[in-house]
């Protein structure tokens, strides 16, 4: 077999597809989703049979259990897959919506009309469910979409795959329109990344290693973000119980994600009284802190930082924390070290809290809330495809909308330019 040329035809098959995907209307792209997501609830026992020799090979691997819970498809995570289908066919089209129209002197009449991206290429890692989503997502705003899934799920991978397929043949849709890279050799990802010709934009999904790899060898542009440093500033005017509500939410409701908090900051009028009392609520729930020299005196357990812990993405119980003398320190600090991920300050001052929105520049930016919001569906965009932190083309969580583009389209009358 000889990867670089399989590669290359599945992504002229992709091209050639997109452009029947650019032209179906909404009621095909739905009625399509609809039948996929029966399809799958349908293929329940061969999606459990085949995950299953997944699971017994990573087990064999020694993959860690947090690991293989992650690959894992049962009945009702089949069910949720199917569920999320169902939800995408209920989102708004953004293809065709013209954002806005205006009028020159001459009478000629300018809009932007919102058109598919064209070819998508999705890299990620051992989330079965991640195939379908994505899919999913790719196809309701009109592209074409290549995915490549990890080796550690490829049998769950083809045959979620294999059933979508089946659904877009029924249709009558052509099957380079969703594919997926068949073999797990590093070389189908590297081949895939040379496509610059006929793949128009690369979403890279998983660990931070993975993303580096795809963006250092990638000839395409790529949607990343590398890690989630979120922080909290808990200024001087903050109503204590809610800043302590929304920490423990940030830090402790599911440490291991990218909008996890990482790093608190408390303004030093309050640290006295603020600081041990949020302590024994992290101490309760198991949360490690490493703290500056002001944090270690009012909290004797805590652990010296470092200047790596500024930087950490912990994914775990760990939380560090720095007592700033003023807005502008906890800004500056954020800029240093922050990841342009998710930011947030808990005041009770109106013109604190708009300084804070106009000066931190991170994607998502909050006031009064946990960074666990920082989330597609959680902000009203119906679900997402990933989050970025590159300011070209999107920022922060991506939904149907960032998965197009915009035209210009312009009527006249007979106008020529003098």
């Amino acid at each position: 077999m000889n990867i670089a040329n399989e590669v290359a035809k599945i992504a002229e098959n992709a091209r050639q597809a997109s452009f029947t995907m650019s032209k179906l209307s909404s009621g095909a792209k739905d009625r399509l989703l609809l039948s996929m997501a029966d399809a799958l609830i349908s293929g329940t026992e061969l999606l459990v049979s085949e995950n299953a020799k997944d699971l017994e090979a990573g087990s064999a691997k020694g993959l860690s259990t947090a690991m293989l819970d992650r690959l894992m498809l049962n009945e009702a995570r089949i069910k949720g897959i199917a569920d999320a289908l169902r939800e995408v066919a209920t989102l708004p089209d953004p293809v065709g919506g013209v954002d806005k129209m205006w009028l020159r002197p001459n009478g000629l009449q300018v809009g932007k009309m919102r058109i598919p991206l064209g070819v998508i290429g999705i890299i990620y890692e051992a989330r079965p469910n991640v195939t379908a989503d994505a899919a999913a997502l790719c196809l309701k705003a009109g592209n074409a979409v290549i995915l490549r899934g990890g080796s550690e799920a490829i049998h769950s991978n083809r045959a979620i795959a294999a059933i979508l397929c089946g659904e877009m043949a029924k249709a009558g849709i052509p099957e380079g329109a969703l594919s997926l890279i068949p073999f797990t050799e590093r070389e189908g990802v590297l081949e895939m990344l040379k496509q610059e010709e006929l793949i128009d934009l690369i979403i890279p999904r998983g660990g931070e290693s993975l993303i580096r790899f795809v963006v250092e060898n990638s000839r395409i542009p790529v949607i990343k973000h590398y890690k989630g440093v979120c922080h909290l500033f808990v200024d001087e005017s903050a109503d204590i119980p809610m800043a302590g509500k929304i920490i423990i939410n940030a830090k402790t409701q599911r440490p291991g994600v990218c909008n996890a908090l990482e790093t608190l900051l408390v303004h030093r009028e309050i640290a006295g009284t603020f600081l041990p009392r949020i302590a024994d609520a992290l101490k309760a729930l198991n949360v490690e802190i490493r703290g500056d020299e002001t944090v270690c005196t009012h909290i004797p357990e805590a652990i010296a930082a470092t200047e790596e812990d500024w930087h950490a993405e912990y994914l775990d119980l760990i939380l560090a924390v720095k007592v700033v003398d003023s807005m502008d320190e906890a800004i500056d600090h954020i800029n240093r070290y922050g990841s342009l991920h998710t930011e947030v300050i808990v005041t009770s001052d109106y013109t604190n809290s708009q300084r804070f929105i106009r000066e931190v520049n991170s994607s998502t930016v909050m006031v009064n809330a946990s960074t666990r919001f920082a989330d597609g569906g959680q902000l009203g965009l119906g679900a997402e495809i990933g989050i970025s932190t590159t300011k070209l083309h999107s920022f922060g969580p991506m939904g149907l909308e960032d998965l197009t583009t915009t035209k210009f389209i312009v009527f006249g009358n007979g106008q020529v330019r003098e």
